[in-house]
């Protein structure tokens, strides 16, 4: 019975690395149609938001029977709880794919994206799908050390939001309002994209030494 259970555990483990590769594909994909203004490309990451909404709640039901059935204890009790809230910032992340896939859609035929910023926007989503595909190994090694740099790799999606509001600044900028508009919403939804990927790296770090990240202290620097 206990295999059993334990077996359940490393499932819901499972799903939540195969939701980061879920999203981390969808904010490939809606970078492409953004840049591309592929509308049948976006319109293919908007409809698959639906399969990582459906597995959030898939891992949410299984977690929630799992605490009602076994009513797990210290680290089991844990990663339980902990997974339900990684569940929920995947599922946010893949909103969020699906935002930028929504903003391809809306400036159809034309990309929402002039093109002097494409190489900051590119770059920004592939950086997303490196984070999110580093907080999926996370999740799957639960390697306390490769979480905790996860909050400095996201410097990087720190500074390329900075560059990028740098030309919405910019006296020279013309090319009006409405794709100021687009380009920070479009800034915005990459960076929180990357912060959930650091959430969830953080609610690993928790998940193995039972110390929130921001108070942890690896035990080269004690």
């Amino acid at each position: 019975m206990r295999d059993a259970y334990h077996e359940e555990l490393d499932s819901i483990g499972d799903g939540l690395v195969e939701m980061a590769r879920l999203v981390g594909s969808a904010m490939g994909r809606a970078t492409t149609a953004l840049l591309d203004a592929d509308l049948a490309l976006a319109e293919s990451v908007i409809a698959a938001d639906e399969k990582v909404d459906a597995l959030h709640h898939e891992l949410e039901d299984r977690a929630i029977n799992l605490l009602a059935r076994q009513q797990p204890v210290a680290t089991d009790l844990r990663i339980v709880v902990t997974s339900l809230r990684m569940s929920a910032d995947l599922e946010r992340s893949g909103d969020l794919a699906r935002h930028v896939a929504k903003l391809a859609r809306l400036r159809y035929p034309e990309s929402a994206v002039p093109a002097d910023l494409h190489p900051i926007v590119l770059e920004m989503g592939q950086l997303a799908q490196r984070l999110v595909a580093k907080a999926g190994q996370v999740i799957a090694s639960k390697d306390v050390d490769a979480a905790l740099e996860l909050e400095r790799d996201d410097d990087a999606m720190d500074e390329l939001h900075r560059q990028l509001f740098s030309h919405l600044l910019d006296d020279r900028w013309r090319h009006g309002i409405e794709t100021a508009v687009d380009v920070t919403l479009c800034g915005r939804y990459y960076e929180r994209f990357a912060d959930h990927a650091v959430s969830v790296a953080k609610r690993v770090v928790f998940l193995v030494t039972g110390e929130h990240a921001d108070e942890f202290v690896p035990d080269a620097e004690k």
